[in-house]
């Protein structure tokens, strides 16, 4: 079941998958806690047998799939495991009139996230390329009641018009521009922009931070952007995931030659920021 129609709260926890829940967001750093949160997890997975959860997490609502999105199910049931140490990062820098672009935004995690920080004068623009996964980003934007951000739904690449969007089946968090997945990615067709034309169409006049969450493909977006946008338009804080296993070049040297520095590397992502 994906996109379910029925209100919010329809789907909200209760008894068991509900305890299992609470005792997941209650683990702790340690291995131990981990594996045991992770068993739960897959308890409570069992038990919803396919329907959605309508949840608070990250200071916003949701209504969430737990199923074929690694994303979804972190953001449920372990939110304190979630890119903590990017987002603590990230809540530090925002201030008044915050603007923040999140390239592959998924279901609205990191968006949500800082807008519920934000305040009024944010502005906040979220792109997700597959179809299903954007309906649920407007649906989680929509439950919410900022009117600071806005979805669009295409992809984010190194050149205008159209692109090959391979949409992994097992998690959709990893569909990609590139074959990054199982094998048994299907395609689809779909719009694309550069980070350039995107920001000029929206008429940003400067970016606070931006994440680029999209499978191998940061190098394709990031570095034309380095190489053609004034200097004035370049992200004080960037969040990149590492994808440098799957990158055509070596972004994060790039980065650090425009004048970024790596500020923070975890297990998934380059944090860098410029003065």
């Amino acid at each position: 079941m994906t996109n379910e129609p029925a209100p919010y709260g329809a789907h909200s926890p209760d008894g068991m998958v509900r305890w299992l829940i609470e005792r997941t967001r209650a683990a702790g750093d340690g291995w131990l806690s981990k594996r045991v949160s992770f068993l739960l997890r897959r308890l409570a997975v069992k038990r919803l047998a396919g329907r959605p959860v309508d949840i608070e997490t990250l200071g916003a609502k949701f209504r969430l799939y737990p199923y074929n999105n690694v994303c979804e199910k972190r953001i449920l049931f372990t939110p304190q495991y979630f890119d903590g140490l990017e987002r603590e990062i990230l809540a530090r820098h925002i201030g008044p009139g915050f603007t923040f672009i999140d390239i592959g935004a998924n279901i609205g995690a990191y968006a949500l996230f800082v807008a519920a920080r934000a305040g009024n004068d944010a502005r906040i623009l979220c792109v997700e390329p597959q179809p299903d996964v954007f309906d649920r980003l407007v649906y989680n934007v929509r439950l919410n009641p900022f009117a600071t951000v806005k979805a669009i739904d295409c992809a984010v690449a190194d050149k205008a018009g159209e692109l090959t969007l391979f949409l992994e089946p097992s998690n959709s968090g990893e569909t990609s521009m590139k074959i990054v997945g199982s094998g048994g990615a299907s395609a689809i067709r779909v719009p694309a922009t550069t980070l350039l034309d995107l920001v000029r169409r929206e008429g940003f006049t400067r970016i606070d931070a931006v994440k680029l969450d999209v499978e191998g493909a940061e190098d394709v977006i990031l570095e034309p952007f380095l190489r053609e946008a004034p200097r004035d338009l370049w992200p004080r804080l960037m969040i990149v995931e590492d994808g440098s296993g799957r990158w055509q070049v070596d972004l994060a040297r790039i980065v650090q030659d425009a004048g970024y520095r790596i500020v923070a590397k975890t297990k998934l992502n380059f944090v860098f920021e410029r003065d």
